[in-house]
């Protein structure tokens, strides 16, 4: 018997299926340092990682870490970030958490979510991402792949990141929740992706709760 959707079976199950498929835990940001990765999970938001790869070899070029961007002209800023949409708030929140970063952690990211979040523009995610990449700690990344997936899965049944995030939680234990949420990241981002899922070519589909819907609607 396949085990219920919303289980922590189900959970179990899909995390041998889904971490052997994507093994990769590695951010597809390119940083060389936490400051550098948590400017461009901020850049990330309503972006690809691509452009986004695009657009920080020039900005830390110019602006090597939080001291300098700290004292940067917010239009320098805007034009340098400006391909990856949304450039007046991220350059605000940018200039603001390494003005922060300098004054409250002696130039250095802090290594908790709940001093991350404290930071101008910090959401949950990129405190997860922050923690678990650059400290090696426990960290559920829900990024719209992430909740697009936990819930056609059944993992999750809901549009809130932080509701996903509690709900996958309770259902993996700790040590494997960096690698789960990276892996149902990619299998969102390759498979699971939000116009015309690749259902046919899905290793998940017998454990999706999306299978019953489609099986139903097949037989009305």
């Amino acid at each position: 018997m396949k085990p219920a959707p919303g289980t922590k079976a189900h959970a179990q199950a899909l995390l041998k299926l889904l971490v052997k498929l994507w093994p990769d835990t590695t951010p597809q940001l390119r940083y060389n340092s936490c400051w550098e990765l948590l400017v461009a999970v901020m850049l990330s938001a309503q972006c690809t990682d691509e452009q986004v790869n695009k657009v920080t070899p020039a900005l830390f070029k110019a602006w090597p870490g939080p001291k300098e961007l700290a004292s940067a002209t917010i239009g320098e800023v805007e034009s340098a970030i400006h391909s990856t949409g949304f450039f007046r708030t991220k350059a605000r929140h940018i200039i603001a958490s390494a003005q922060c970063v300098i004054r409250d952690f002696a130039g250095n990211v802090p290594d908790s979510i709940d001093t991350l979040v404290l930071l101008p523009g910090v959401g949950r995610k990129t405190a997860n991402l922050i923690v678990s990449a650059c400290f090696g700690k426990p960290g559920i990344i829900v990024d719209t792949h992430v909740l697009r997936t936990a819930r056609r899965l059944g993992l999750a049944p809901t549009t809130s990141a932080a509701v996903s995030e509690r709900m996958i939680a309770a259902l993996v234990r700790p040590e494997h929740h960096t690698a789960f949420s990276h892996a149902l990241n990619r299998h969102g981002k390759f498979i699971c992706v939000a116009r015309s899922p690749k259902c046919g070519a899905c290793q998940a589909f017998p454990l999706c709760k999306e299978k019953s819907s489609l099986s139903e609607q097949s037989r009305m």
